[in-house]
């Protein structure tokens, strides 16, 4: 099994609560995280995309990095780990896309992909007058078929002359052309969403709580390959908060929910909910309680001492079918040299190896 580490691109991570760390998204804080994890065996590293964060008083994710220049830059000062970068296709032209896409592959020759993002948070985008309307909850899907569609012509032959429902392409061109594969991953856990990765993605990016979940998961995927004839693989996010013992770990947890943001954990429901499509988006509203940040008994939930850690990966590790997943810690700084340090040597599946 192959295991990524989801960027500290946002202010304060993936936790909304104020006796949680907080930090700042810095450079020098994703490039350690980057190196340390290279240094560890981790197969690649993602960043998030998002351009308005759900405020509170932690401010939480109102300041985040830009994730294709900031993986350009990764992509300098590391040799081997992937790179990815996540994109919110209605911010950015497919053919600037394609065209930052093979400067990077430049810079790390085939250690480069895309998170495709459709784009559910209106006003991330409506506060640039970018949002098109609020059908587009309904027809993202479709127009990010027409992006993809794009950005692999350009890839493969250098000229696009798409006329879709959403862009209308006249000889656009792309020179040079990536001397490697640019790898696609498209998140999504609707069917819609599923199946978009199924006809355009190397990799999706869903979610499966337990080992029934992400079995679950894995045969939704595959149902979704075998209509479309094409491979593609599952990968799952874990957030990690480790201590010496599994009592410890779960004090933690206990102490950053005394602590929760209750106001910027009400506006991401909000947010969520806004998106009546029928798509996951409703789904994890549901899932959000503003007065509890983490949830002990969220599946995606890894909480523990070093070797519960080791013993859960390794549960998911046995997953027929699951090759992938994507961790992320409570704090970026010591969790991560201990998951390297104490974890990664009882886990039964080499770190390093081939990358996505």
């Amino acid at each position: 099994m192959r295991i990524g580490i989801f960027l500290p691109t946002g202010n304060n991570g993936w936790i909304s609560s104020t006796t949680a760390p907080l930090f700042m998204p810095t450079w020098e804080l994703n490039q350690s995280v980057t190196a340390r994890a290279e240094k560890y065996g981790f197969d690649f590293a993602m960043s998030m995309v998002t351009f308005r964060g759900y405020g509170g008083v932690t401010e939480h994710w109102n300041h985040t990095l830009e994730t294709m220049t900031l993986a350009a830059a990764l992509a300098a000062s590391t040799e081997h780990i992937g790179i990815y970068a996540s994109v919110g296709i209605l911010s950015l032209h497919p053919a600037m896309v394609a065209r930052m896409a093979s400067t990077i592959d430049a810079v790390a020759p085939g250690r480069f992909g895309i998170n495709i993002v459709a784009g559910w948070h209106r006003e991330e985008y409506a506060q640039m007058g970018l949002w098109p309307d609020d059908d587009y909850f309904s027809y993202r899907y479709d127009y990010a078929s027409e992006y993809v569609t794009i950005l692999r012509e350009l890839w493969a032959t250098g000229r696009s002359d798409l006329r879709g429902q959403y862009f209308q392409l006249d000889d656009c061109m792309l020179g040079p052309v990536p001397a490697n594969p640019v790898t696609l991953i498209s998140a999504g856990a609707s069917p819609r969403g599923r199946r978009f990765a199924a006809e355009h993605a190397d990799y999706n990016f869903t979610i499966g709580h337990g080992v029934a979940g992400l079995e679950r998961a894995v045969a939704d995927l595959a149902a979704s390959a075998r209509e479309t004839g094409r491979s593609v693989r599952p990968i799952v996010q874990r957030l990690i908060v480790m201590d010496d013992t599994d009592a410890l770990a779960r004090r933690r947890v206990d102490h950053y929910n005394s602590g929760s943001d209750a106001e910027a954990l009400e506006n991401e429901r909000n947010h969520y909910a806004l998106d009546r499509s029928g798509g996951s988006s409703a789904t994890l509203a549901r899932t959000i309680n503003p007065h509890r940040a983490l949830n002990p008994d969220d599946g995606n939930l890894i909480m523990g001492s070093p070797r519960t850690v080791a013993a859960r990966l390794n549960e998911i590790a046995r997953v027929d079918g699951l090759d992938d997943v994507l961790v992320l810690f409570d704090d970026f700084t010591e969790p991560l040299d201990r998951f390297g340090q104490e974890v990664v040597p009882l886990l039964d599946f080499p770190m390093g190896g081939e990358r996505p």
